[in-house]
């Protein structure tokens, strides 16, 4: 006589499960969960059916899942030891490592030698320790660091999208524009809803200075989660951003430089992290700077531009303009080269040319500057400036002063010389203008002087009264 019958709804859930375990020794999952399915719906209290079926969900990483079946497999039998180690693994995939720690805790009073539990415990602490000095590099804006803890927390916690989301923050503070979207986009996919990660997504546009398509996702995550105070901020930031920028364009365009520049700073105080607007700003304020003339500040806001954003061809250009207009050529040159080296345009390599023949030029004795006359100076302008510096430093006029003085004004009277050749000289002048080579041209041995004096030296005396200059009866 049999005592204890076993159901035929029993045996027909042990038989679903017995397919199930055949199918999950295939690394057939999906039809194994469906089999798993089949002897819960059959038999619904049976802890070991759903330890299966959570062994089945980790596998196809539905942690979420997979969790819930757990907790109701040890809620069923609370000394079923295999249901609470894979609670654990779920809350540590999930990244909660505090419930995890307790779960292995149970496990290890059910079986104080169970090394599986004894490792997985040991992840537990270690995966709370990364938490922590994550939150620490974030406090200090070590975003870097972050990124480190949260790619070997990742390593324990491969579903926790609370990681990723840091994760992700961090490499878009760090400008690693592609690597945080990827990571954001990959979440979205899973959980279009997710206002973290649209939070991200946003400010990946924001910092790419795609303003008015950030502001699109802070509304959408704002929406989502109405509290979510980075959102919140950074929305604001971007709106304030867009609309000073705009203010400050306006007033170039209307040639209220005053005004531009103002703007430009104020815009430049509202948020330190954009770098591709703030780097756009700087150029912007450049600009203005350089119509009001305030060229070192100008050349400034050129270098903080490009410290920014070393691609930035527009503030090379700015910075290269203003190191021209204040005569620092090689400066300019070296900017220009840079620009040329990245896009080779016809503009480009005409502005380099033009640098370095001024460069060049400006290595050379500036025979204007000797002369003390300018650059557009008539032929008569040149004539009377070269007759006042050739008595000013005639040797004659020093022969009772020290040998070095004697020395030195003979020296400048041979420039003067040296300068009204070439200048009073169309062919030479013109020569002289575009940069060209004068050695060719003949020596300098003061021809001018005897050209425009005539006779020796210059044909210059004194009289015999101290001091007194005679200048040649023309």
């Amino acid at each position: 006589m049999t005592l204890f019958s076993v159901s035929p709804l029993s045996s027909q859930a042990e038989g679903f499960k017995e397919q199930g375990n055949a199918l999950y020794s295939k690394k057939d999952y999906s039809e194994a969960f469906n089999y798993y399915t089949k002897a819960i719906d059959t038999c619904p209290k049976n802890a070991s059916y759903y330890g299966n079926r959570a062994a089945t969900l980790m596998m196809l990483c539905r942690f979420r899942e997979a969790l819930e079946d757990s907790q109701q497999a040890v809620r069923l039998d609370d000394c079923f030891m295999k249901g609470h180690l894979r609670e654990g693994k779920c809350h540590l995939s999930l990244g909660n490592a505090m419930a995890a720690s307790r779960c292995f805790q149970k496990v290890l009073e059910l079986e104080p030698s169970n090394r599986e539990a004894q490792q997985e415990n040991k992840n537990a602490a270690t995966l709370l320790e990364y938490e922590r000095m994550a939150d620490f590099g974030f406090e200090k804006r070590d975003f870097r660091k972050v990124v480190y803890c949260m790619d070997r927390a990742l390593a324990l916690a491969s579903a926790c999208h609370r990681f990723k989301i840091l994760k992700a923050e961090c490499l878009a503070l760090l400008g690693r524009y592609p690597e945080a979207q990827s990571v954001a986009s990959d979440i979205l996919r899973m959980d279009s809803t997710n206002a973290d990660a649209l939070y991200v997504r946003g400010l990946c546009l924001y910092y790419e200075d795609c303003i008015d398509k950030a502001v699109q996702f802070f509304v959408q995550a704002l929406r989502m989660a109405p509290d979510h105070e980075k959102a919140r901020l950074a929305c604001r930031n971007a709106k304030a951003l867009k609309a000073k920028k705009e203010e400050g364009n306006q007033a170039f365009k209307n040639s209220h430089y005053e005004a531009a520049y103002q703007l430009y700073s104020e815009a430049l105080m509202i948020d330190p992290n954009n770098i591709k607007t703030n780097a756009k700003l700087y150029c912007n304020r450049a600009t203005a700077g350089a119509k009001l003339k305030k060229l070192d500040q100008a050349i400034e806001d050129c270098t903080s531009a490009i410290k920014l954003d070393d691609t930035y061809i527009k503030a090379y250009l700015r910075r290269a303009q203003c190191y021209m207009d204040t005569e620092q050529y090689e400066e300019a040159v070296r900017d220009y080269e840079k620009v040329y080296q990245t896009e080779k345009t016809s503009d480009h390599k005409h502005l380099l040319k033009t640098a370095q023949l001024q460069l060049k030029k400006s290595k050379r004795k500036d025979y204007y500057k000797v002369l003390g006359v300018g650059k557009n100076a008539t032929e008569d302008e040149i004539k009377k400036a070269y007759r006042k510096r050739a008595l000013m430093h005639h040797p004659d006029r020093h022969s009772a002063a020290t040998p070095e003085v004697q020395k030195e004004e003979e020296k400048k009277f041979k420039e003067v010389g040296e300068a009204f050749t070439v200048l009073s000289d169309p062919k030479k002048k013109v020569r002289y203008d575009n940069g060209h080579d004068l050695d060719d041209d003949g020596c300098f041995d003061g021809g001018g002087l005897k050209a425009f004096f005539g006779g020796h030296g210059g044909g210059f005396s004194f009289d015999s009264s101290p001091g007194v200059f005679v200048f040649p009866s023309s």
